[in-house]
């Protein structure tokens, strides 16, 4: 829809919701200002010059609102608006909202149906306790990565001005919940979610494919993070299969996570990076089977306990991307998320959110069905799913009509 046309429909709505919000907040007009009753019509003159000055103060009202608004919206008309607020006198009644959170509310309900400034930034949501809500509800199995997760975004997105961009690496098994953190993590810090464009996702086999264009792939993937700063000073960048990016890739956006030294034109402290790899599953899983054999929960797992068992695993000699750069050596990584490997119980619940999805009846039977289609190792114990959650939500389709 056009500036224009929107612009008119908002008048006819703004001044009907003033209208109504004017004469809510005054109620019925006092005796005295109804008068006696001018033969041949149902309104008393007093009233009727009552009626006709408030919405005459309507008109006036809403021709300040309308400059407001292009001047907020479409940065036309701004000059002089704080001489004019100040010198041009407030309606004669009380509205449920007035002046400037009137104002705001109404710019940003015109923004969220699409781009109304220059950067992205209008669009961003920062919901973390949606996030927390939603983790806690969905994710299964995974104390250690609700907790790190919510407590590190939260306190980087608190920090007026943050030394570095955040950078989390998601270590686990397939299947165990990082690609969900990571859409989750999109989805509450932005209104669009990974459609937003302040969030670039790439694949490794998918994007970098071949090792002899890694010269133009490095310069693509500078090119690609240096342009979504500067649309959206917040930005979003995951990385997914990162265990497969080559050390190359990872040493030329190195700058970007780094401290600021206040050298270049682009502010990169306010980003995000999220990297997604299945390096490390094997230290996490061998941590959970030892705790489950010594008789103790799951939930006891510390992330002091965990971490530098990690942190070893990643520094072998092996040829990925994380061994071979410098982001273990420099400790760009700020927090390292493990994502536990999931038994049987947890597959039922992401069953049970699977049938929910879709909107159709499950019982205890059909989500125990569809657990023992999942392979589980190790082989004497059979304690683990070998593929977490993934495929849980297509298996369901055997129980359609």
């Amino acid at each position: 829809m056009c500036p224009g046309r929107l612009l008119a429909r908002l008048g006819l709505a703004c001044c009907l919701l003033l209208l109504l919000g004017g004469l809510g907040s005054q109620g019925t007009l006092r005796e005295e200002e109804q008068g006696p009753v001018v033969e041949g019509g149902p309104w008393g003159r007093a009233r009727y010059e009552a009626v006709r000055k408030q919405l005459g103060a309507v008109g006036a009202l809403s021709k300040q609102y309308w400059q407001y608004l292009a001047c907020k919206v479409w940065q036309k008309g701004c000059e002089g608006e704080e001489e004019e607020e100040e010198s041009s006198p407030g309606p004669g009644w009380s509205l449920p909202l007035v002046g400037q959170d009137y104002l705001e509310i109404l710019s940003a309900w015109y923004c969220s149906f699409g781009k109304c400034c220059k950067t992205e930034d209008c669009r961003i949501v920062n919901n973390i306790t949606g996030l927390e809500a939603d983790l806690n509800a969905q994710l299964h199995g995974q104390h250690l990565a609700k907790e790190i997760v919510v407590r590190a975004v939260r306190e980087f997105l608190r920090s007026p001005q943050p030394e570095k961009a955040l950078v989390l690496s998601f270590h686990g098994w397939s299947g165990t919940g990082k690609n969900f953190v990571a859409r989750m993590v999109a989805s509450h810090l932005y209104q669009d979610g990974l459609k937003s464009k302040c969030v670039r996702v790439f694949i490794s086999l998918f994007h970098f494919p071949q090792h002899k264009y890694m010269d133009s792939y490095k310069a693509q993937l500078k090119k690609q993070i240096s342009d979504t700063v500067q649309l959206c000073k917040q930005a979003l960048f995951i990385f997914d299969e990162a265990e497969k990016l080559h050390f190359s890739l990872l040493d030329a956006i190195k700058p970007f996570m780094a401290r600021y030294d206040n050298k270049g034109q682009v502010d990169y402290r306010r980003s995000i990076f999220l990297f997604l790899s299945n390096l490390g599953g094997n230290t996490i899983n061998e941590v959970a089977l030892d705790f489950w054999r010594a008789g103790r929960v799951r939930e006891e797992i510390s992330m002091e306990f965990l971490e530098q068992r990690l942190r070893l695993e990643l520094l072998e000699p092996a040829e990925n991307g994380h061994a071979r750069s410098h982001l273990l050596e420099e400790n760009l990584i700020d927090f390292f998320v493990p994502f536990l490997p999931l038994e049987y119980h947890h597959v039922k619940l992401c069953a049970r959110d699977a049938f929910l999805a879709r909107g159709l009846p499950y019982s205890e039977a059909a989500l125990d069905e569809v657990a023992r289609m999942m392979v589980f190792v190790p082989k004497e114990e059979k304690l683990f799913s070998a593929q977490g959650c993934k495929s849980v939500s297509q298996r369901i389709n055997y129980f359609l009509p």
